[in-house]
């Protein structure tokens, strides 16, 4: 297995910090759901100023100076992307840098898997899905097929859910039933624990 540091060798400082792509969703999706998680997922702030390591069966990196409207890398087996409390696996992955910048990631694998740290709290956020794609321009990310996640007792699933990070602002929707699987349940999933009671001491009673 190679070990990339993409700080030093590619530049990819800040790649994955829970924020992906904010593209229209698919037309196919019949339900549409807005949920708003007051402070769901942020991230641990320390992690974005740490560098990003990257382990993988094999690599593909275009030169750094390489001139095009995109430079674009791919990695592929068993690729591990860290940084900071940062965990991001899947089976492949390919980056992309524009002129300006900008980074833009697409993760596959039978099932992508994200984990970090909350800020603030011994807490973690994780994420399952199919499919991520991160956008670093628009602070956003994306999940789909089976996608799912998790902070603490609090979960929510769908085919397809849209995080924006500035906002703390979800996106989830199941897919449309076909005429072929009307049987099948593409329903939104969410479990929501109630919060802990204060006792009568705590509260002054």
């Amino acid at each position: 297995m190679r070990k990339c540091n993409l700080q030093a060798a590619h530049g990819y400082s800040g790649l994955f910090n829970m924020a992906w792509p904010n593209r229209a969703i698919f037309s196919s999706f019949l339900s549409l759901f807005l949920i708003f998680f007051s402070s769901i997922v942020l991230a641990e702030r320390a992690d974005r100023d740490k560098p990003i390591h990257l382990e993988a069966d094999h690599a593909t990196v275009e030169d750094y100076k390489r001139k095009g409207e995109f430079r674009t890398s791919i990695f592929t087996g068993n690729v591990v992307l860290t940084q900071g409390t940062l965990v991001l696996r899947a089976d492949k992955v390919i980056m992309k840098e524009d002129a300006a910048g900008y980074r833009y990631a697409t993760a596959y694998g039978d099932l992508v898997s994200y984990r970090q740290k909350r800020d603030g709290v011994n807490e973690y956020v994780e994420a399952w899905s199919k499919r991520a794609e991160y956008d670093d321009k628009t602070d956003k990310i994306e999940l789909f097929g089976s996608a799912r996640l998790k902070r603490g007792a609090d979960e929510v699933e769908g085919d397809y859910i849209s995080y924006d990070i500035a906002s703390d602002f979800f996106q989830v929707s199941g897919r449309q039933q076909s005429e072929n699987d009307k049987n099948s349940d593409h329903r939104v999933r969410a479990v929501i624990q109630p919060k802990a009671k204060q006792s009568d001491t705590e509260t002054g009673k």
